[in-house]
């Protein structure tokens, strides 16, 4: 009972005042940070150089901490430089001062243009930055930015770091920063006032000079004299009284050979306004002491004109509109349609062409029939507007999309063949040159996988950009893209060369369309020769069918050459150069169909080389001059061969898909090596119809010299003779060569099946061309249109001579290398292309509008021009240049008479004003105080008004080490901010 009676035990509880707080573990966390940078103890650094602000290499580095769950971002922004000797470092004296107070004084940097807003206000060449993490996120409430500051300054203490340590406050736009630089005995408070609006009292020096000494509160007397820096900046955006050199394009102007005020074949360039928006000069007087200079409310001495530092930078037009750039971006977006020529113009004319023609007589008669349109009356009107015939009938009285005019100007152009006399004649205009190989131009077309700047495929390209961007648009391009197909299909029916296209195989350096262009000359140039062989010499052996290669020519080449000849005609040589293996492919006779048959018949009976050594020779080309044959030690012949098909990188492709298709079988391998000897095998009975009674030794030593193994025997007699035999590859059972001569028969070239179908060839370069559609051809053509676009860019260049943009130059082109050298480049990646390219324009634009507003041209003395230029190409490249001679240099001279302009135009009101010259108030002799008045008027009321207060004196009390003190005032029409650094002794305070 007594046990029940007793009353309950208390519980207490206990309270661990030992756990870490969120406040503790926030400083913790920065003094790891500070410790893991090593910004602990004092870096003594070189003394700061003029102008390292700007022109030095600011990196800064950065990590994340948190305040219970509010996250802020700490970030230690510091210049690199090279440090003193580590001797001199090891040595650090006590009462040394940290580096950040010592260049609070520091003068060699005041108003860096480009730099870190705290650098500009302070002067600082390291220093840490705590702020939200989150751009939306701010420390509003003064407790607890009191409570951040404090953080920092225990963080400082017991770290004993000596870089300055900020935290940021209020809203983000507003850039407010508060902070603490701490070092043996002394620190130093950063602090900031914003205002929206100033008063009018701290407008001028005096009262900025007023508030400077009262924060200080020095009570010396006297007061130590105080250091100022001012710098005032004038902006200058009236440039109405120069117009911009550049003129907008006159779409009217296209008859005539001229496409807004450009012949064909050039692209526009420049920026259709100015690209310079405004100009800042800046004016400064950098070093002045209290009581020199007056500047109050009543009066200043601060005139702009008198100032010892002019410097000036201009304000870049956000985002030009530029010629060149809208040009190929304009082009760049056919790209990304999806219609086909018939959706864009309606029905096909080919579809309606094929109708016409669905009579299979009609079609065979069209291929036999002579030319539709007599030579004497070709011309680009009745050659090539069949389309826009059919076009409009389907419309009606709609009109098509391009007129007669235009479209008469651009295939003149495109054909300039087609209003000459060599294509009366039957003759081409062809361009057979290509640029020599050490050329930049070949350099360029060969890394951009485009085209020759003289060939037709370029040109084309730059008429359907200039079709685009100036007449009709898509439906524009399409127009011409038609008409520009049948002009193809009648010139290959009518055997008329295509112009602007080298001759030769296709150059598969080129891109496909141009190919293509090369594959169906190439188809032209066949069927012409085999035309007139045909009406020349229709049963004797035409030697001009079929021109001889150059490396089976035995007199044109030594015999060291001749040793080398298998490159071409061996193993990796011609005979792998084509194949065939249509059983379709046809041949034309050149000889009478008995001729044909009696040697035919003949040829296959005989199959001995003493019965083929009766044979009638026939298509030899020449002797060869060195060679006999073995057997009976006559002249060995040259024969008249077929040259190898020529194929596209699309042909090229689809052959090797084929081969690989065929595996690894002894019959694959043996198909395709059937294939590919088609070749070979139409040379052995070339050789064989030329040389009667011939071995397949003699055919080796011509085709294959390294097959053919000579060396020198003692024969019965003792002499030393040659013997010769073949190699051993060409012993190996089942040879291909052994097959293939076993199965030639003598058949001249002239007889043989065509190895290459120009025919079908054609057909089918034709259908590839009228199946495309503009999205397909703006891909084809686009790296042309970017050729252009760099070598328009070049030639601009050098009338400017910017080295930058020499600079950019070469990095477009080796970026565009790598990226358009590949099939089907990323949208992407050829918007970036475009859009250097653009930036580059408009830089030049920018230098001259430059030129034309500080009159370079003008001037009459050479040295005067040139150091205008200079001035001008630091104005592109520098972020602010400074005027040599201020107000009284030439440079200077002409930037005062652009403000004196501007505000002769912006304060006439009436017009007798505004007819005076402006010029004449600068001529006129007045008094100096008369003369400064008016100097000052010359100029806007100043956009930006910049002080720097520096002095040294013991604060808090008089017997306290003198520290530096340091103020910034800014004064803009928006925007007032004082940011002040105070030092105090904290030795005996």
């Amino acid at each position: 009972m007594a046990a029940d009676s007793e009353p309950e035990s208390e519980v207490f509880e206990i309270t661990d005042f030992t756990t870490a707080s969120e406040w503790e573990r926030f400083i913790s966390k920065i003094e790891e940070v500070l410790n893991d940078w090593k910004l602990i103890g004092n870096s003594l650094g070189k003394p700061l150089e003029k102008g390292i602000f700007t022109s030095g290499t600011w990196e800064e580095k950065s990590d994340e901490i948190s305040f219970a769950d509010f996250k802020f971002s700490i970030t230690h922004h510091y210049l690199v430089q090279e440090f003193p000797d580590k001797e001199g470092k090891d040595e650090v004296l006590e009462d040394v001062i940290p580096q950040s107070m010592q260049d609070l004084l520091c003068m060699n940097n005041d108003f860096p243009p480009r730099a870190h807003c705290l650098v500009r206000w302070y002067g600082l060449r390291e220093f840490v930055v705590i702020a939200p993490a989150a751009n939306n996120d701010a420390v509003l409430s003064e407790s607890k930015c009191n409570l951040l500051l404090s953080s920092v300054s225990v963080a400082l203490g017991n770290t004993g770091c000596q870089v300055p340590l900020f935290v940021q406050i209020h809203q983000k736009w507003r850039r407010t920063y508060v902070g603490e630089c701490q070092g043996p005995g002394v620190r130093t408070d950063f602090e900031m006032v914003h205002l929206r609006k100033v008063p009018n009292q701290y407008t001028h020096l005096s009262g900025l000079l007023d508030i400077f000494k009262s924060k200080i509160g020095c009570t010396l007397t006297p007061l130590p004299p105080v250091s100022i820096a001012i710098r005032f900046t004038y902006v200058l955006q009236d440039w109405q009284q120069y117009f911009w050199p550049q003129q907008p394009p006159d779409i009217d102007a296209l008859v005539g050979g001229e496409v807004g005020g450009l012949e064909f074949g050039k692209l526009p360039f420049g920026a259709c306004e100015d690209p310079i928006s405004e100009l800042h000069l800046a004016t400064t007087w950098p070093h002045l002491t209290e009581g020199i200079i007056v500047d109050n409310d009543v009066y200043s001495d601060l005139d702009p004109i008198q100032a010892p530092h002019w410097s000036v930078r201009v304000r870049k037009a956000d985002n030009p509109q530029c010629l060149l750039g809208d040009f190929v971006t304009e082009f760049f977006k056919i790209c990304r349609r999806k219609e086909s020529t018939d959706e864009i113009l309606g029905r096909s004319t080919f579809e309606e062409e094929g109708r016409e023609a669905a009579d299979i007589t009609h079609a065979l008669s069209k291929l036999t029939e002579p030319a539709p349109v007599p030579i004497h009356k070709l011309s680009v009107s009745n050659m090539v507007h069949t389309a826009k015939k059919k076009i409009q009938k389907q419309r009606g009285v709609e009109e098509s999309p391009l007129n007669n005019d235009v479209l008469n100007t651009i295939l003149l152009f495109l054909f300039p063949d087609a209003a000459s006399e060599k294509l009366l004649d039957g003759t081409s205009s062809t361009d057979n040159s290509n640029p020599p190989l050490e050329s930049e131009e070949y350099n360029l077309y060969n890394q951009f996988k485009s085209a020759p700047s003289d060939s037709l495929t370029y040109k084309l390209a730059l008429c359907l950009c200039m079709i685009n961007f100036y007449h009709g648009g898509l439906k524009g391009v399409a127009h011409l893209w038609q008409e520009f197909v049948l002009e193809m299909r009648f010139r290959w029916e009518n055997n008329f060369l295509i112009p602007g296209l080298a001759s030769g195989p296709p150059d598969l350096r080129c891109c496909l369309l141009h190919q293509k262009l090369q594959m169906l000359n190439c188809c032209i140039e066949r069927k012409k020769a085999r035309d007139e062989g045909r009406k020349t010499s229709p049963s004797d052996n035409v030697t001009n069918t079929y021109s001889g290669d150059a490396g089976k020519s035995g007199d044109q080449l030594g015999p060291d050459n001749l040793k080398d000849m298998d490159k071409e005609k061996g193993e990796v040589g011609k005979s792998w150069d084509s194949w065939s293996d249509s059983e379709e492919e046809f041949f034309e006779c050149l000889s009478d169909t008995e001729e044909l048959k009696g040697n035919g018949q003949e040829s296959g009976k005989k199959g001995g080389p003493k019965e083929m050594a009766s044979l009638k020779p026939e298509g030899r080309l020449h002797q060869h001059g060195k060679l006999n044959l073995l057997h009976n030690g006559e002249p060995l012949y040259i024969p008249v061969t077929q040259e190898p098909a020529p194929m596209t990188e699309d042909l090229l492709e689809e052959q090797s898909e084929v081969l690989a298709k065929l595996g690894t079988s002894a019959e694959g391998a043996h198909l395709r090596a059937r294939m590919q000897s088609a070749c070979l095998l139409s040379d052995m009975e070339s050789f064989k119809a030329a040389n009667p009674g011939c071995f397949l030794e003699d055919f080796v030593r011509w085709y294959s010299p390294r097959d053919y193994i000579e060396e020198e025997v003692i024969d019965e007699k003792g002499n030393m003779v040659l013997k010769g035999e073949l190699s051993a590859r060409m012993k190996i059972p089942s040879n291909m060569w052994v097959e293939a001569w076993e199965t030639a028969k003598p058949i001249p070239a002239r007889r043989q099946r065509r190895l290459f179908d120009d025919t079908r060839e054609a057909e089918k370069v034709l259908h590839y061309l009228a199946v495309q559609k503009p999205a397909d051809l703006a891909r084809h053509l686009l790296p042309c249109v970017i050729h252009a676009a760099v070598l328009k860019v070049k030639e601009e260049e050098s009338l400017e001579n910017i080295s930058s943009v020499k600079k950019i130059i070469k990095q477009i082109i080796s970026h565009s290398s790598k990226v358009l050298h590949f099939p089907n480049p990323e949208d992407k990646k050829l918007e970036e292309i475009i859009h250097q390219v653009t930036n580059v324009e408009a830089i030049i634009a920018r230098a001259r509008s430059l030129k034309a507003k500080f009159g370079t041209e003008k001037c009459e003395q050479e040295e005067e021009k040139e150091d205008l230029e200079r001035f001008v190409s630091c104005l592109l490249e520098q972020p602010e240049v400074l005027v040599v001679g201020a107000g009284r240099g030439h440079a200077g001279r002409i930037i005062h008479k652009l403000f004196v302009n501007a505000q002769r135009l912006t304060e006439s009101s009436d017009e007798a004003a505004a007819m005076a010259p402006p010029e004449e108030d600068l001529k006129r002799m007045v008094p100096p105080e008369e003369k400064r008045q008016n100097l000052a008027a010359d100029f806007p009321p100043a956009a930006g008004r910049e002080l720097i207060l520096r002095t040294t004196v013991p604060r808090p009390a008089p017997y306290s080490r003198a520290l530096p003190q340091r103020m910034y005032s800014v004064l803009t029409k928006e925007d007032f901010r004082l940011a002040g650094a105070f030092s105090s002794d904290t030795s005996f305070f």
